[in-house]
């Protein structure tokens, strides 16, 4: 459950107001002067949720007086079931679309390499004609990646008033389909003749999808913050899914196929699919009766910083009408103050995540690379580094569907996150190759980066997922969107830091 601050001013409906914060009711307004306002500390619980406050006794006494109230509550209060888990699985399949694409359009290494060799490799001593560019491939990948995704969640605080939801998910899904239709008819075309041309298209593609799936993550996450925490939960398990699915194709790949061409036209026949299903699965997700329940229209509009001081004369004033003092973009402070503790918790989880995984991770060579087994040469780094990273971060997540402590306010979580720090010299002291400036190798077998790995993605998975769902159930809902994007933000900032460093930790080695 979530903190929330709810307050009404002035003479409201005659009609029993209920305002929700998750599952459970914060307060009720009468046909009176009235301000309500309740203490965001004394409630954390929901009914996805595993932890509680001391204060149970004032819990029990506003619900104790809710039961007499409401022994008949009208029907259109009542909370609908999610029937056969169908939101549920709408945002796991979303959480899936928002990163599958993505994580199949870098996954495709291989290919990019041959388009960019003109289709052909070179003459016996004669230089490829574009070796700067395959040189620093992923280099302008990773910087057409991030730059966009920055830009764009800050475009997407500011459109959270402006634009609706709906618009921004569906014009996301629209974009990032087009660019996959675009990139599946270019697989099979020769682009021999324009190289360059072909490079600025794949650059353009990668910054245009980046973006848009920030768009569309960040939005999606954000309206799960008026929902229970278990449907955030399933958005962010999903995000999972789509790595560890794209790991186990990338590994299927590497064992069966012979033509570069052929897989990344599976790719991205693969994605285009996908995507047309979420664009599919969202226009279905508004007739579920549970979704529309949660999606409802937030009242009052008016959203108060938890800064301003009501004053004394404010309780006789009139309701300002809906829509008239709503501001186009939310207010920062009150939500950068609210999440403070658990923004530093995500953005150095995914710091210490991106320092290791992949630029430390995926140059650890097994010790016995010299006997040939495939075991040890050609899947090793695949199956460890990546396949096992993903579904151990995949498991954490699906894990916050159950248990979902430390709470948002507990000292354990921060100290948990910081001791993965000690997970940095873990990996450097593995088989890491090539070492220059560090000689020892401390962990002489195989099984120590199979379980330094297991439990990086582990505990990326957990931990991030916890801040991540508690963020917008600390805000009042109205400002749960807009707290959805800012917690994107964190995580984009931690994911900036960590590769930052890691290209120093690796020149270190």
């Amino acid at each position: 459950m979530v903190g929330c601050i709810v307050s009404f001013v002035g003479w409201v409906s005659p009609q029993l107001c209920l305002a929700l914060a998750s599952d459970h009711l914060l307060c009720l307004c009468f046909s009176v002067p009235t301000v309500a306002i309740a203490s965001e500390d004394d409630f954390h619980h929901s009914s996805n949720s595993t932890y509680r406050t001391a204060s149970s006794s004032l819990r029990a006494d506003q619900e104790a007086l809710l039961e007499k109230l409401l022994d008949h509550p009208p029907p259109s209060l009542q909370r609908p079931e999610d029937r056969f888990n169908g939101a549920y699985i709408i945002f796991f399949s979303l959480g899936i679309g928002g990163l599958l694409p993505w994580n199949f359009f870098v996954t495709a290494k291989e290919y990019w390499i041959f388009k960019l060799r003109n289709c052909s490799s070179p003459a016996p001593g004669e230089k490829p004609e574009d070796s700067d560019i395959l040189n620093y491939l992923e280099s302008y990948l990773s910087i057409a990646s991030t730059v966009p995704s920055v830009l764009c969640l800050m475009a997407n605080f500011l459109l959270v008033n402006r634009v609706s939801t709906h618009v921004r998910v569906l014009a996301s899904l629209t974009v990032m389909l087009t660019i996959f239709v675009v990139m599946t008819v270019l697989v099979k075309v020769d682009t021999s003749s324009w190289t360059h041309g072909f490079f600025a298209v794949t650059i353009t593609c990668m910054a245009v999808l980046s973006g848009t799936a920030t768009i569309f993550n960040s939005s999606v996450f954000g309206m799960t913050g008026s929902f229970p925490m278990r449907n955030s939960q399933a958005l962010i398990s999903g995000g999972g899914m789509g790595g560890t699915i794209s790991a186990l194709a990338a590994l299927v790949d590497l064992a069966l196929s012979r033509d570069v061409t052929d897989s990344a036209l599976a790719f991205f026949l693969t994605a285009d699919v996908f995507l047309g299903l979420c664009v599919g699965l969202y226009l279905l997700l508004p007739r579920l009766e549970y979704a529309r329940y949660y999606m409802r229209s937030v009242w009052p509009a008016h959203v108060f910083s938890g800064e301003e001081q009501l004053a004394q004369d404010s309780l006789n004033a009139p309701l300002v009408a809906p829509g008239s003092n709503i501001s186009t973009t939310p207010p920062l402070r009150p939500i950068l103050k609210k999440t403070a503790g658990l923004g530093f918790c995500i953005i150095y989880l995914l710091f210490i995540t991106s320092i290791i995984f992949p630029a430390i991770s995926t140059n650890i060579e097994s010790l016995d690379k010299s006997s040939g087994s495939p075991w040890t040469t050609k899947f090793f780094i695949p199956l460890t580094a990546f396949l096992l990273f993903n579904f151990a971060d995949l498991c954490g997540r699906q894990i916050t569907a159950w248990v979902q402590v430390p709470g948002p306010r507990s000292k354990v979580l921060p100290g948990l996150v910081l001791l993965r720090t000690g997970l940095v010299p873990l990996f450097v002291f593995c088989n890491y190759q090539p070492r220059v400036h560090l000689q020892t190798v401390v962990f002489l077998s195989d099984i120590y980066p199979i379980l330094f790995s297991s439990l990086l993605g582990f505990s990326n998975g957990y931990l991030s997922t916890l801040a991540l769902i508690y963020g917008p159930k600390i805000v009042s809902r109205e400002l749960a969107e807009a707290t959805g994007v800012v917690m994107s933000f964190y995580m984009s900032l931690g994911l900036v830091f960590g590769s930052a460093c890691s290209a120093l930790l690796v020149h270190l080695i």
